[in-house]
C-alpha cells in the first residue's frame, strides 16, 4: 500500500484529489496539508511514500517543501524516502525545470482529469514495483525507469502506450508464477482486450512466455509469465 500525503492550500481541491487517490487500489491517503510548514510536519509524523504537492502555498512554495524533505532524508538516514508528484497551475518553464531538479517524479498542470492523475499513480506504482524487484540493474532496466531509450532502439508498436506497458510489466513481475489476461486486467483496472495486447507484445518480444492451462471444456487458457 502506497501512503499518500496531499498538499494543497485550497481545501476543496485537496478533498477532491484525496478522493481521486482513495479510488485507486494500492493507494491510501494518510494526511492532508494546506501549507508548506504543515506539509513538513505531516511528512515527519506520517512517513508517506508519495506527496501530491502544489507549487502555490501560503508560506513557501512547493519546490522549497520538496527540497526540505530531501534535506531531511540526508540528515536522517532512517527516514522514509518520499516521492513527489506536483499538481499545480504553475505553467512557467523555469518552475517546471526547478521541480524536476528538486526530484519530482512528474508534474500535472491544473485543471486535469481524474483519469490523468490515476494514470500517473499507476505509473508510480509500476516504477516502485520495478525498483523493488531489481537487484543489479541492466541498462535496459535503467532506460525504462528513467523513461529513455538509446538511439535506434525499437519503440512500442502503434496503439500501445508506455505507461500502460509499464503497468502490465509491473503486474507480470509481481506474479512470478504467471497469470491470465483476465487476471492482469483485474489487477491493472484495464479491459481484458487491452491487457492481452500488452501481454502478447511482451511474449512476441521475448520478455514473457506463454503456457496453456487446460480445463474441462473449451479452449485452453493462455497464461503469461515474465522472463525479462
Amino acid at each position: 500500500m502506497t501512503k499518500v500525503l496531499v498538499v494543497d492550500d485550497d481545501f476543496m481541491v485537496a478533498k477532491l484529489h484525496s478522493r481521486y487517490v482513495s479510488a485507486m487500489d494500492g493507494f491510501t491517503v494518510v494526511g492532508v496539508a494546506h501549507s508548506g510548514a504543515e506539509a513538513l510536519r505531516a511528512a515527519e509524523r506520517l512517513a508517506p511514500d508519495l506527496v501530491l504537492l502544489d507549487i502555490y502555498l501560503p508560506d513557501m512554495d512547493g519546490i522549497a517543501v520538496l527540497r526540505e524533505l530531501r534535506a531531511a532524508e540526508v540528515r536522517d538516514r532512517g527516514r522514509t524516502a518520499v516521492d513527489a508528484l506536483f499538481i499545480t497551475a504553475a505553467r512557467d518553464a523555469g518552475v517546471i525545470r526547478a521541480a524536476l531538479r528538486a526530484g519530482a517524479l512528474h508534474y500535472l498542470i491544473k485543471p486535469f482529469s481524474q483519469t490523468a492523475l490515476q494514470e500517473q499513480l499507476r505509473h508510480i506504482a509500476s516504477l516502485r514495483t520495478r525498483l523493488a524487484g531489481l537487484g543489479e540493474a541492466r541498462q535496459e532496466d535503467v532506460d525504462r525507469i528513467f523513461g529513455t531509450r538509446p538511439p535506434g532502439s525499437r519503440g512500442l508498436p502503434k496503439g500501445l502506450a508506455a505507461h500502460t506497458a509499464d503497468l502490465v510489466e509491473g503486474i507480470l513481475r509481481e506474479h512470478k508464477d504467471g497469470l491470465s489476461a483476465t487476471e492482469c486486467a483485474d489487477a491493472g483496472a484495464l479491459s481484458r482486450v487491452s491487457a492481452r495486447r500488452y501481454l502478447e507484445y511482451f511474449a512476441e518480444t521475448g520478455r514473457a512466455e506463454i503456457s496453456l492451462r487446460y480445463g474441462g471444456t473449451g479452449r485452453p487458457e493462455r497464461r503469461y509469465r515474465w522472463t525479462g
